[in-house]
């Protein structure tokens, strides 16, 4: 069975970073390297490094995260596991919310840490709780927080500037060449940010699939991932997290999407179908 491998999705990512920077400098060109496109950079740039720079305050406050003792049973699993994997001890949270999930934060694998709800250790087993565990490991070890934010802060450039487009178009600032400008912004507008948007969204699919097969060779078995992530999705449809404005900036954290477990269409999705990471997982050779 075909199964991409880490280094694949390494260079997958690496691709589909250089991709939405060819985006980038397209679009710059095409404005003709405008100022607009500089305050653009300079202002996102300087929001997702504020968000890079303190996401783990942000996030574990935003979801009423309490640090777990180093008595509990997910610390231990988890200080196995940084041991295992030659990583500091991130620390611990725990999430008040019956939502079955997980997610890893934090700048560095020296500032990271890693939150479970309290429905995942309500539905998963042991071998299924270390399962998830490594695969948040594998985020930190894999820096892809960092991934994250470089990705989010290009397509971040790209749809701000694409708003200024669509402003420029409804008054009719088109350039030397009237009709050809108009049409060079109305692209910029609508057609750019959705290719962004896409290829962002194809850098957190890949991410997921990475650090599943990384948590499965940390483990030497990817049956108790497998059956987490199954669980998961049933239980997420049962008890999914409340949507309110943490939905769009927090989703593609979580191991499943904790508002709900599949997208109408994947292309548009944070996160691959369960069906084929489990897939994937299954087709690892140990």
């Amino acid at each position: 069975m075909y199964f991409m491998g880490t280094a694949s999705n390494m260079l997958k990512t690496a691709i589909l970073l250089a991709l939405l920077t060819a985006l980038l400098l397209w679009v710059g060109q095409t404005l003709g390297g405008t100022y607009g496109l500089v305050f653009a950079a300079f202002f996102v740039i300087l929001m997702n490094g504020v968000s890079y720079w303190f996401s783990d305050k942000i996030v574990l406050k935003m979801y009423k995260a309490e640090e777990l003792p180093r008595t509990h049973e997910v610390t231990r699993m988890v200080k196995e596991l940084s041991n295992k994997m030659d990583l500091p001890m991130p620390q611990v949270y725990m999430v008040p919310d019956r939502n079955p999930n997980a997610f890893a934060t934090g700048r560095s694998p020296k500032k990271a840490a890693v939150a479970v709800t309290q429905g995942l250790l309500e539905l998963l087993n042991e071998r299924e709780l270390k399962g998830v565990l490594a695969h948040e490991m594998s985020h930190i070890k894999n820096r892809d927080t960092l991934i994250s934010t470089v990705a989010g802060m290009i397509a971040g450039v790209i749809g701000f500037v694409a708003s200024m487009a669509q402003w420029a178009a409804i008054f009719g600032f088109g350039g030397r060449d009237e009709r050809g400008g108009l049409v060079q912004l109305l692209v910029i507008a609508i057609i750019t940010p959705i290719i962004a948007t896409i290829i962002q969204l194809a850098v957190s699919r890949t991410r997921e699939y990475a650090a599943d097969e990384t948590a499965a060779r940390v483990l030497m078995d990817g049956s108790g991932l497998r059956s987490a992530l199954l669980k998961l999705e049933s239980g997420v449809k049962k008890n999914p997290l409340r949507v309110d404005g943490r939905s769009q900036a927090t989703e593609h954290m979580f191991i499943m999407n904790p508002f709900a477990a599949k997208s109408w269409t994947e292309i548009f999705s944070t996160h691959p179908t369960t069906q084929k990471r489990v897939e994937r997982l299954e087709s690892i050779q140990f």
